[in-house]
């Protein structure tokens, strides 16, 4: 079977490194790709077109993904975005591993408020789970958080609260050293809070750099990207895998 990945940009994708390495190490002949898919209204036609069996979706196409899948299940329904579509009996069917993936990734953390800034695919997701408040530059898409009960702010009228972690969902740092919100704004929420969650992966971002300033315990988004993904293999497969297994088959590749 051939899986990809849909993104703009996709090229830093490490998910054809990690599944190709599980195939390997699982004597699995499959194979694993990257699609640079720049417009999202087109994700469901190129799934088709490719003849692939599966896909993971990355930013910025998780939302087209959820309104152009034939189907979606489970509690990507709820959280309005889709990161993994799959090949069912001739139609494409959306899932979202993103939200349980993440919950795997602060599993350790004790935290009572958090706090999210962005609000795209992946902040939906997150959010379902997590019940966290929204900070975002601007208030075009805010407007989905705000029906479903969130406290959601701008920058212009944010509300500085306790909030003990803190997780970026947007892809400030990933091809520049930008911060997901005005320097002043963010530290003064570092200065009370524990944990920082970056789910930009690759590089120490300004995010991760400026939570480690104030003495947060972080984490990046290789770990997002890990258990994620492990739940996207067992969609891949149709079948439940060694979860401890894929966990250190997929840190020995990427770590390395």
């Amino acid at each position: 079977m051939i899986f990809t990945i849909f993104g703009n940009p996709v090229e830093h994708s490490k998910s054809p490194l990690m599944h190709n390495y599980y195939f390997k190490k699982t004597n699995l002949k499959h194979c694993y790709a990257r699609y640079l898919l720049e417009n999202g209204n087109e994700i469901i036609d190129k799934f088709k077109e490719l003849k692939i069996s599966g896909a993971n979706v990355t930013v910025p196409h998780k939302e087209w993904a959820f309104k152009l899948a034939d189907e979606v299940r489970g509690v990507a329904k709820d959280m309005g975005a889709v990161n993994t579509l799959i090949l069912e009996e001739g139609k494409v069917v959306g899932y979202n591993t993103d939200g349980p993936g993440f919950m795997e990734v602060i599993r350790e953390f004790d935290y009572k408020k958090p706090l999210i800034i962005g609000a795209g695919g992946t902040a939906r997701a997150i959010s379902y789970l997590l019940k966290a408040d929204i900070v975002n530059r601007s208030e075009k898409r805010l407007e989905f958080f705000r029906e479903k009960g969130f406290n959601v702010y701008t920058w212009d009228n944010f509300e500085f609260k306790n909030y003990d972690l803190i997780i970026n969902t947007t892809s400030a740092g990933l091809k520049d050293e930008n911060l997901p919100m005005p320097k002043e704004m963010l530290e003064k929420v570092f200065k009370n809070a524990k944990y920082a969650v970056d789910v930009v992966y690759g590089k120490k971002t300004p995010f991760i750099k400026l939570a480690q300033k104030y003495n947060l315990k972080t984490r990046d988004g290789l770990y997002l990207l890990v258990y994620q993904g492990i739940l996207a293999m067992e969609l891949f497969l149709g079948e439940k895998i060694d979860k401890k297994e894929a966990e250190k088959i997929y840190f020995d590749i990427l770590k390395d």
